[in-house]
């Protein structure tokens, strides 16, 4: 693999990779010699998995990674090989057996049933893999319990790893590792005797608490699928929510969520923000249909477009080249309020991606006047793109967003129905390259300006 130079840290994953096969068909009836179903035209799909697959999507975020996994010369071996080897460096570890492969069969993008096969397990370290730990920045360790973490786990203990992604066939995570990644039935099982059973938020804290104890790490976080995720440092947790809801194909979300966490680790996160990000990456994996929607490996990086990212004219030229509709909105944002989560949740129904273009703070003081904004910009938008309706948020310091708008060039521009009956100034401009600028109504009643009166109205 050709390293790439992208501002964010290496990593080096270190775990057990599976082999991944989807057959996808349909099931419309039962087999005449038993009351199963019959999965007809089946479209066979291979992909990287287990350790494999946190690496696969730490390399496609744009970063160099190295991964250290067993791996022997079997077919299903040769195949991983050469789905990974566009996108990383491959340290391989001698195997017992063949590499385990997972096939799932599914009618109508629903799972039907699971085979596995291969039983392979790590039998030993080598000197090439001690020595790239020992140089490594950071470190996720992917443990599906096949032997990859134990053969290591005297020189992860030398440098504990950013992040732990345990297996309930693994062992524990060396003491002194930063975060422990179990999921909520995992963290029942690995919980001393006085674990806490039950699915509850309550129960969750308790094991978080208990194994940061046991396990003597600093963190750890119970992942809760569509609720988010509980961080606990042995007291007091935290819970981040996922920003929104979404029930597809969660093959894979844990493995999102772990190599998120670890990257953001790397590049200089905290612990709360890393957990932050990597459930609302979590939630976008599900959303857009788990590991089994994800564009194929063997195109390799060169032909998978920019990297997932909060750029917006990244993600404008990505959607644009996929034919997608790219939309904009723009203002203040100053004090956000119903009238303007409503004219965004409106404008993103209206195409694929929606990036909101806001105001700077002189941009602001100029149109408003002193004494606004009232937040400032850091907070405008953070909130707006805390937001599960905005993708992106761009800012600019001009007193109208012409110039940015020319850089973004959207299909189409949204503006608040408070501008009825006035000439929008960018729809001359959105003509230019054949966008359409458009009014939507606002919530009556509400701005801004009103909530600030009603404010100060009250203190009086």
């Amino acid at each position: 693999m050709t390293g790439r130079t992208t501002g964010k840290a290496p990593l080096v994953v270190v775990g057990d990779a599976l082999l991944d096969r989807d057959l996808s068909g349909s099931a419309d009836r039962l087999a005449p010699d038993a009351p199963v179903p019959v999965v007809a035209e089946c479209a066979e799909r291979v992909r990287p998995g287990g350790a494999a697959l946190a690496a696969y999507l730490a390399a496609r975020d744009g970063r160099d990674v190295t991964l250290i996994t067993g791996m022997g010369d079997d077919p299903a071996g040769r195949a991983l090989r050469e789905l990974l080897d566009p996108w990383l460096t491959m340290i391989p570890l001698p195997l017992t057996g063949t590499l385990p492969e997972k096939t799932r069969v599914l009618a109508q993008e629903r799972p039907v049933v699971r085979l596995d096969r291969g039983g392979g397990r790590v039998r030993e370290a080598t000197d090439e893999a001690r020595a790239a730990l020992r140089s490594a920045r950071a470190v996720l360790v992917s443990d599906y319990g096949r032997g990859a973490a134990d053969a290591l786990r005297d020189v992860l203990a030398e440098r504990p790893p950013l992040v732990w992604d345990p297996h309930p066939r693994g062992g524990p995570p060396v003491p002194g590792t930063r975060l422990a990644t179990p999921a909520e039935k995992e963290a029942l099982g690995f919980a001393p005797r006085d674990g806490r059973p039950g699915g509850g938020l309550n129960a969750a804290a308790h094991n978080a608490a208990a194994l940061v104890r046991d396990w003597r790490v600093a963190a750890v976080t119970v992942t809760l699928g569509s609720r988010g995720a509980l961080l606990s440092y042995g007291e007091h947790p935290l819970l981040v929510p996922a920003p929104a809801a979404h029930h597809g194909d969660s093959c894979g979300a844990g493995d999102r969520f772990a190599a998120t966490a670890a990257g953001l680790l790397a590049d200089g996160a905290l612990v709360g923000e890393a957990v932050e990000g990597a459930v609302g990456a979590a939630t976008a994996f599900v959303a857009a249909g788990g590991a089994g929607a994800l564009p194929p490996a063997e195109d390799g990086p060169e032909a998978a477009g920019p990297p997932d990212t909060d750029d917006p004219l990244a993600l404008a030229a990505r959607v644009r080249a996929q034919h997608g509709t790219v939309v904009a909105a723009g203002g203040c944002f100053d004090l956000l309020h119903a009238g303007h989560v409503g004219l965004l949740q409106a404008a993103r129904r209206l195409g694929d991606c929606l990036v909101v273009c806001v105001n700077s703070d002189a941009s602001v003081r100029r149109r408003k006047g002193d004494g606004r904004p009232v937040n400032p910009l850091a907070d405008r938008v953070r909130v707006l793109r805390a937001l599960a309706c905005v993708d992106a948020v761009a800012v600019f310091d001009e007193d109208t967003p012409e110039r940015l708008l020319g850089d973004l060039r959207p299909d189409v521009w949204v503006k608040g129905g408070d501008y009825a009956g006035a000439d929008l100034p960018e729809a001359g401009l959105l003509q230019e390259w054949g966008g359409q600028a458009v009014l939507l109504p606002y919530l009556d009643g509400r701005s801004s300006t009103a909530l600030m009166a009603r404010a100060a109205e009250g203190v009086r």
